[in-house]
């Protein structure tokens, strides 16, 4: 059975960090793109960043850019997400996702794995 499992997430200030986790079993995600989403109450997922199989490509939303950084260690079958000088606005359930093919993409329709997500909050 295929799970990916977020850890890292919590209750932070504005200007803080947090590095998130997204742990994958039941298979290699090694050739697999990988991204993160999320979505705050009230909103639709939205799209935070992506990284293709071998991490030479990554992807960001605007309003993320220079201030998150994704990155994967195949060896550990782990995604992460480092996320710097976070703002009221990031606040969200964040979720970890896998497509089946080895190239990044920016739609959540295009993702095939999902995780169960974790909660980032950020006071002001």
């Amino acid at each position: 059975q295929v799970q990916l499992v977020e850890s890292g997430g919590g209750l932070v200030q504005a200007g803080s960090s947090l590095r998130l986790s997204c742990a994958a079993s039941g298979r290699t995600f090694s050739n697999n793109a990988m991204g993160w989403f999320r979505q705050a109450p009230g909103k639709e997922r939205e799209f935070v960043a992506a990284i293709n199989w071998s991490g030479t490509y990554t992807y960001y939303k605007d309003s993320v850019k220079g201030r998150f950084t994704i990155s994967r260690d195949n060896a550990k079958n782990t995604v992460y997400l480092q996320m710097d000088s976070l703002k009221p606005e990031d606040t969200a359930v964040y979720y970890c996702a896998a497509r089946d093919y080895s190239g990044l993409a920016y739609s959540l329709y295009e993702y095939h794995y999902w995780g169960q997500g974790t909660q980032v909050t950020v006071s002001s």
